[in-house]
């Protein structure tokens, strides 16, 4: 049967739709069309003000409801995860880990496998975030996991990746070598460049080998400078997609201002929560890699004061580009669900066009989530 609802203004991705109806079948987008369209026999939903918008889609998301990747790599982690972020308007991710062992990393790789199998709601994939980094930027990844790709490396993604729909991993120029970069945008999936401190010339040429992305933009990489513009300036001069921590803690808001001043098209910033497992609990801190990581004063930190991972929900980081830095709602709601959408190239998330998956969050006019749609069922609300 199809589902009719209104009664707020639509932004359908690219625009705003008013006295209008969103169409959704089989959870599925059908259109949106004027109210004297619907059909007689819709099962109508007539929501009472505020705007129905695309769902958040978050690329790296660690942790959720108490459930960590690191530490609870089954099927029912994954559901646990992603569940706990729909209360927060995010309707997709990929959940995240980061660097650990091989056989870590291999059970997380069949996680996913699983989970994509078993239909887990929310689940677009996995972000594989190490280890294969640099020392020098490590952040809160434990230098002790921190190694070149080898061959089975680069397989093992391979293979993941043909069996599930989306697999972002994070590198850096220092342990992955361009061509095993190519052979791996080559595969479908998307190489983003992070935890490095390499020179402009090696982001470059990680570009032109297949990089498409770079991870939590400014955190952890080689800074621009005057005369070296490093992974920041690489990122900001290229055509790639960059991921955003916006929480005010993770990058000053004048940053942040130049660097959407200075990006372009066809690569543009999305927002990532960067969670961990405390988001949507009280957990006043989570163990790492055996490392206990306390929450305090809306930060994840080591015991000497590194970050480790975010505190934020989806929802506040898209209030805080809309209140504090002052962006267009429109503009920051794409940052939150278009564009983390076409950077992993997934083309039916991330708007409400015809033929896109029916995933939607109905906001108060305060930005407040009310209800969440994921694929035409409702979770929230």
């Amino acid at each position: 049967m199809t589902q009719s609802i209104s009664g707020a203004p639509i932004f359908d991705g690219e625009a705003w739709h008013e006295g209008r109806a969103l169409l959704v079948a089989d959870g599925v987008v059908k259109g949106i069309a004027p109210l004297a369209d619907v059909p007689a026999d819709a099962d109508r939903i007539e929501l009472s003000g505020g705007m129905l918008v695309p769902g958040f889609i978050d690329l790296q998301v660690n942790g959720a409801g108490g459930v960590l990747f690191n530490e609870d790599r089954t099927v029912e982690g994954l559901e646990t995860l992603c569940a706990a972020n729909f209360q927060f308007g995010t309707t997709a991710l990929l959940p995240t880990l980061v660097t650990d062992t091989r056989e870590v990393t291999r059970e997380a790789l069949d996680a996913g496998i699983a989970a994509h199998a078993a239909g887990v709601k929310g689940f677009a994939g996995l972000h594989i975030e190490g280890p294969h980094l640099s020392v020098a930027r490590k952040g809160a990844h434990n230098p002790d996991y921190i190694r070149p790709m080898e061959e089975a490396d680069l397989a093992a993604l391979l293979d993941a990746r043909a069996k599930m729909p989306a697999l972002l991993t994070t590198v850096a120029v220092e342990s992955v070598a361009p061509d095993q970069i190519a052979r791996l945008a080559a595969g479908g999936v998307t190489v983003s460049l992070g935890h490095s401190d390499t020179g402009h010339a090696g982001a470059v040429a990680a570009f032109e080998a297949g990089a498409s992305m770079v991870t939590h933009l400014f955190n952890a990489m080689s800074q621009l400078g005057n005369r070296e513009p490093g992974l920041v300036g690489a990122a900001l001069s290229q055509g790639v997609w960059a991921g955003l921590i916006a929480d005010g803690i993770h990058v000053d808001p004048t940053s942040i201002g130049v660097a959407l001043r200075a990006k372009t098209e066809p690569g543009r910033i999305f927002l990532v929560t960067d969670a961990m497992s405390p988001m949507g609990t009280d957990m006043d801190g989570f163990t790492l890699n055996g490392r206990w990581i306390a929450r305090a004063d809306g930060a994840l930190r080591l015991a000497d004061g590194t970050l480790a991972g975010a505190d934020l929900t989806m929802i506040e980081a898209v209030r805080y580009m809309y209140r504090t830095l002052g962006l267009p709602l429109d503009e920051v709601l794409r940052m939150a669900s278009l564009y983390p959408a076409q950077a992993i190239g997934a083309g039916a998330m991330g708007h409400l066009g015809a033929g896109a998956a029916a995933s939607m969050v109905h906001l108060s006019d305060g930005v407040e989530v009310a209800g969440v749609w994921v694929k035409g069922e409702r979770v929230v609300g």
